[in-house]
């Protein structure tokens, strides 16, 4: 897989962003999707996943009610929906790919784009 995320910028408080994550080559159908996230100084931490069917979706408590993870599998691309934008949601934000079901942890995801960057300021 070569994933490739886009949607980034930068934005005010309170405002949104829609983040893709597209594979340029393979399908997407059979992978899981995470969207991790890592802002300067601090750890990587997981933000939102979905599953390869798309029946089932995770979020971090830290955006719940704000972010919106869903995928349209006949394009290829996962897609992340941010509402409601903090500056604590400044980060570069990456997709991640693992087989067919989400993990907890970001080692069990095999695949990783570069990130694109998300910044939120007045």
């Amino acid at each position: 897989l070569q994933l490739v995320e886009s949607g980034g910028g930068l934005v005010q408080p309170g405002g949104s962003l829609r983040l893709s994550c597209v594979d340029s080559g393979f399908t997407l159908d059979y992978y899981a999707i995470g969207w991790f996230r890592q802002a300067p100084g601090k750890e990587r931490e997981g933000v939102s996943c979905i599953s390869s069917s798309g029946d089932s979706t995770n979020y971090a408590d830290s955006v719940k009610g704000r972010f919106s993870i869903s995928r349209d599998n006949a394009k290829n691309t996962v897609y992340l929906q941010m509402n409601s934008l903090k500056p604590e949601d400044t980060a570069v934000y990456y997709c991640a790919a693992t087989d067919r079901l989400c993990k907890k942890f970001s080692d069990e995801y095999d695949y990783w784009g570069q990130g694109t960057q998300v910044t939120v300021s007045s």
